[in-house]
């Protein structure tokens, strides 16, 4: 199963290295993670649109430029988001690497998402500024958990219990996946999110 498939059911873990290839081919040097964590925070920021403003917007926050198969790669990504929201699955991810590479090279592309994220909600509230809505309580604090997230790091010379280490990184995964969602929600997208972010057209 490939990310650029119009419906892949596969954990998106399993496209991190294909789409930083993707990047490469066209350019970009920037981390999956990033650009994921950037998508996601246009939706959590409240972004209204479809995925031509999506695109817009991450081209202009991210200083890139998407097109051909990378394009469509992200209209995936929108879509699996949007969707894990919407359907009331709530299984939504992260774009984050598998398993098997470092702890620590796991660690800096969750901080990378998360600096992702923060870019993406900034520039949607730039966008939104007229509307006058507050950032409510929980999506707040997110916010403030995802800056400080984003300066995590591992000391490869530090003495550590790995399996401690690895404990902590899930649980920290699953309160950044939790806390993602809730943004989101937070924004409207899910059950009463405009048409325009659920659904293009």
């Amino acid at each position: 199963m490939s990310i650029f498939d119009p419906h892949p059911t596969d954990s998106i873990a399993g496209f991190f290295d294909e789409l930083a290839n993707s990047l490469l081919e066209q350019g970009e040097m920037l981390s999956p993670a990033e650009l994921h964590g950037c998508l996601c925070g246009l939706l959590g920021g409240g972004l209204r649109g479809g995925e031509e403003a999506l695109l817009a917007e991450l081209e202009q926050a991210l200083d890139l430029s998407l097109h051909g198969s990378l394009a469509d790669a992200v209209g995936t990504l929108r879509n699996l988001a949007v969707e894990s929201i919407n359907e009331g699955s709530f299984d939504f991810q992260p774009l984050l690497p598998e398993d098997e590479l470092e702890l620590s090279q796991r660690i800096e592309a969750m901080a990378q998402w998360c600096r992702g994220f923060l870019s993406g909600y900034a520039q949607a509230r730039v966008k939104s500024e007229g509307q006058g809505e507050a950032v409510l309580p929980d999506s707040a604090e997110a916010l403030r958990d995802f800056a400080a997230i984003s300066q995590a790091a591992i000391d490869d010379d530090e003495d550590e219990d790995s399996n401690a280490a690895e404990e902590a990184y899930y649980e920290l995964y699953e309160y950044l996946r939790v806390a993602a969602m809730n943004v989101m929600l937070d924004a409207g997208v899910g059950g009463d999110a405009p048409a325009s972010l659920a659904h293009d057209g």
